[in-house]
């Protein structure tokens, strides 16, 4: 098990860092989902602010509950951003949970925990979808309002979902996660709904023009995977002029959060940054980690990114190494 992180500390202001894609104004892609690919967004913004940041969004993970549609990964990505993010790791700081606590006293069986706040922003999601507003626009809409400029673009507007299963057969991704508590071996993972998927027009457009593109330190198969799934993703990475960059999520050996060894065990992938590169393929032209892998070109350096200065060193290096590539 992976020793705990610091406390955060108080992020700095405004970027930082002299890039090629802080002077040539394209934009850095970031593909994430999960809280790795959260904070290596959150030190790209310090990097190269948010007028040339880009993250693309896995939303395999979203679930209708409370009457309100859930995106657990672009949530995360945006409070990451706006600085909002929760100690825990997760919703936003300082909410309270008096829905949640109603409902468990009226007999609700309460297995995905939201705060208050939380749940408000996604009953307005929920609205916005209903009155004909495409997700990549409803949380355009809802980062405004929270004064977050960088896009966070969801993978697709079409509803792709992660199902996981185990001997106790299949799950959504949040019921394996979390009422499950991700127990189980894994034996099958299908994003039900991503061949009849499109990427959205703002995804596609990110990709062609970024100046780099970096997949994030997320679970590969659970985080990223959904996102390749979606036909035409992996097409446009692959012909993107742009260096295509892994930053390991396998750090000192450990896993830092959530079942990544699990999925990649299913996948007859070894849990380090040569089972990573493995799973990218050819889809890479370099990788960020802390070992170095034969036969890819490697940046070797200390990703554990536990602090504001060390999310921005991370993002910076990436950048630099990607410099060097084209």
């Amino acid at each position: 098990m992976a020793p705990p992180n610091p406390a955060p500390q108080p992020e700095p202001a405004g970027p930082v860092g002299r890039s090629e894609a802080d002077r040539d104004g394209a934009p850095v892609v970031v593909l994430a989902g999960g809280t790795g690919g959260a904070k290596l967004a959150r030190g790209m913004l310090d990097v190269v602010g948010p007028d040339r940041l880009v993250v693309v969004a896995n939303t395999g993970d979203d679930i209708d509950i409370y009457g309100a549609h859930v995106s657990p990964d672009p949530d995360l990505i945006s409070f990451w951003l706006a600085d909002l993010i929760d100690d825990r790791g997760w919703g936003l700081r300082g909410d309270t949970f008096a829905v949640m606590d109603g409902l468990r006293e009226l007999g609700r069986d309460v297995w995905f925990h939201l705060g208050d706040r939380d749940l408000a922003w996604c009953l307005e999601r929920r609205r916005m979808r209903d009155d004909g507003m495409r997700p990549t626009d409803a949380l355009r809409a809802l980062n405004e309002r929270i004064g977050q400029r960088a896009p966070v673009l969801p993978m697709s507007d079409d509803p792709v979902q992660t199902w996981v299963r185990t001997e106790a057969g299949w799950r959504s991704f949040q019921e394996f996660m979390i009422r499950a508590r991700a127990d189980g071996l894994i034996e099958g993972l299908e994003f039900r709904g991503a061949d009849h998927a499109t990427p959205s027009p703002a995804v596609l457009a990110a990709i062609a023009a970024a100046h780099t593109i970096v997949v994030g330190p997320s679970n590969p198969l659970a985080s990223i995977a959904p996102i390749l799934a979606v036909p035409g993703i992996r097409d446009a990475l692959a012909a993107a002029p742009a260096p295509i960059l892994a930053v390991s999520p396998i750090v000192g050996g450990y896993v830092l959060k959530g079942p990544t060894a699990a999925f990649m065990a299913f996948a007859a992938l070894e849990p380090n940054a040569d089972g990573i590169a493995d799973f990218y393929g050819d889809l890479l032209d370099g990788i960020v980690a802390d070992e170095r892998v034969p036969g890819l070109t490697t940046l070797q350096t200390d990703t554990l990114m536990a602090d504001p200065a060390a999310r921005a060193r991370v993002a910076e290096q990436t950048l630099g190494f990607a410099d060097g590539l084209r």
